[in-house]
């Protein structure tokens, strides 16, 4: 039965409105929650977490061309592409990938960034000082300051993050950092608020969903999660809310903050330790994650309530001064451990190039190429290997300019969706490149396939050509297999090894003889005839 999508939405509503006319008529609210707000926050309103969503808005859909292009935007010239591309790596923590990537940190920003924010205060919170006294507690200054450390910290996640990433995601797990520090349990309980949230988003975006059974090729979730950078952007939260209640004398509860960065470090996926073992192997080491969870909650529950009392008096060194130092030498680790990533150059942009007939669009280099060696390699030796250096096969972009060598989109992946845009551009300009892949898949589970790949709204040239491959399934004697050729492609009718006709595959709706057999096209399907005998011999992907 086909539902009307108007008749979900009407559902959830009355779900949700139920639900808050039960809890209203349990326990009506009194302003006590209005009252709280107003004593922290101007207007009781997390302003500069509603400045930072603004912002992030603002670029994705100015700079990303995300106003044109909600679910497409342009992310290449954005990414922190190594040390070499300023532009990248300043401008990473702020690009996103896709709607629902921008859309699920601006909701965890709203939800944590407001925590936060709270925590922070607009007003002072020392006794015997009043706002406006001076520079530092005039709430204005105190907001402008929210602000501007949100943007330090985008920069630094995207300067200190492993590989080319994108997204807020490191400033929303800085605020999971500082609010959980602050307000261990009301962190924990807006972590679940966080779900509900998305969960409500999900079903008014797609109030239904129907799938089938089908081959396609992905990634694992984990494998495209930034684990190094959320854990980045979590610590430097923690290190600036301890600095803050060592300011303020504020000491929570151990308990509530080993429990809260528990529950959040499994929750947000920080024990999803992977390594790349080829473009399309992962491992995951679960077990080596999940005993590092504990290791972080006890980490930072011991850190952040530690005592002014001495540790080693010969050295005057208090036990909340290693405390601090721990935590600032974890952030300092994770930081540390990017840089070596970052320092990527790209080896050869020519590598691959020969006969590739590849599109040039302003000062980017688009191709396709099988099975040629990654040159996108760390400029300097790394002891544990490099992800990079594993053999490229699919989609390649190259751009000098921007440090670029990079697999955009890979064969495997090319092969399930059978097209696919790849958008380049910059600041000013952006230019779309799409590639399409024409497969035959022959009787037995042989294939054969050509690539087309150009500007879009403009003619697309084969640009590579599969080997020839043929059916398992004999007819009287002869063979048949299927070849790319020019633009298309050719059946051939062998026996005994020696071919005895060759022609173009007939278009749809048509048939020829070769070789002795009557081919016939029907849609995508390809049938092969002779005398009584007619078998179904290949099919065409798209």
């Amino acid at each position: 039965m086909d539902i009307p999508v108007a008749v979900w939405y009407l559902t959830l509503a009355a779900g949700i409105g139920v639900s808050l006319g039960a809890l209203w008529r349990l326990d009506r609210p009194d302003g006590r929650w209005g009252l709280l707000a107003r004593k922290r926050l101007v207007m009781g309103v997390p302003w500069g977490t509603l400045v930072a969503v603004l912002g992030v808005s603002a670029f994705y859909l100015l700079a990303q061309d995300g106003l044109a292009n909600p679910q497409d935007p342009l992310v290449l010239p954005f990414r922190a592409w190594g040390y070499l591309y300023p532009t990248g790596m300043v401008t990473a923590g702020f690009a996103h990938a896709g709607l629902g990537h921008i859309t699920g940190n601006l909701l965890g920003t709203l939800v944590f960034g407001s925590l936060a924010e709270y925590a922070w205060s607009h007003f002072p919170k020392e006794r015997g000082v009043t706002s406006f006294s001076s520079l530092r507690t005039d709430p204005i200054a105190r907001i402008a300051a929210w602000v501007l450390g949100v943007f330090v910290v985008g920069v630094l996640s995207g300067l200190f993050a492993l590989g080319p990433v994108v997204g807020f995601s490191g400033v929303v797990f800085a605020f999971i950092g500082f609010a959980l520090v602050r307000f261990p349990l009301a962190t924990v309980a807006a972590t679940l608020l966080a779900d509900v949230v998305s969960l409500v988003y999900n079903a008014i975006r797609f109030p239904t969903i129907t799938r089938t059974a089908s081959e396609s090729f992905s990634r694992p979730w984990w494998a495209d999660v930034a684990i190094q950078g959320h854990a980045f952007g979590l610590f430097v939260g923690i290190v600036l809310a301890a600095w803050l209640l060592y300011r303020r004398d504020v000491r929570p509860k151990a308990t509530h903050v080993w429990l809260a960065a528990l529950v959040i470090a499994a929750d947000r996926g920080l024990w999803a330790i992977y390594a790349i073992e080829s473009s399309a192997t992962y491992t995951l080491y679960q077990a080596l994650g999940a005993a590092l969870v504990f290791l972080v909650a006890a980490l930072v529950a011991s850190s952040v309530t530690a005592t002014p009392r001495d540790l080693i008096a010969s050295i005057d060194l208090s036990r909340q001064e290693a405390a601090y130092g721990l935590l600032l030498a974890t952030v300092f680790a994770l930081a540390l451990v990017a840089v070596p990533f970052n320092l990527v150059v790209v080896d050869d942009p020519n590598a691959g190039l020969e006969g590739a007939d590849p599109v040039e669009v302003g000062d980017y280099t688009v191709f396709y190429a099988e099975d040629i060696e990654n040159q996108y390699i760390s400029g300097v030796p790394i002891p544990a290997g490099n992800t990079t250096n594993v053999n490229a096969s699919g989609v390649i972009v190259v751009s000098e300019q921007r440090n670029i060598w990079w697999e955009q989109i890979s064969k495997n992946r090319l092969a399930s969706r059978s097209e696919a845009a790849i958008r380049v551009g910059g600041l000013t300009w952006h230019e779309n490149v799409r590639v399409t892949r024409t497969t035959w898949s022959l009787a037995g589970g042989k294939s054969t396939y050509n690539v087309r790949l150009g500007v879009e709204d403009e003619a697309r040239p084969v640009v590579f050509r599969d080997e020839r491959a043929s059916a398992d399934a004999r007819i009287d004697g002869r063979n048949i297999s299927i070849a790319p050729a020019g633009d298309g492609f050719d059946v051939i009718v062998t026996r005994n090894n020696k071919t005895i006709g060759r022609a173009a595959v007939p278009e749809n709706g048509t048939n020829i003889t070769v070789g002795g057999i009557t081919f016939e096209r029907d849609e995508r399907n390809l049938f092969a005839e002779r005398e009584d005998t007619r078998v179904r011999v290949a099919r065409r992907s798209r």
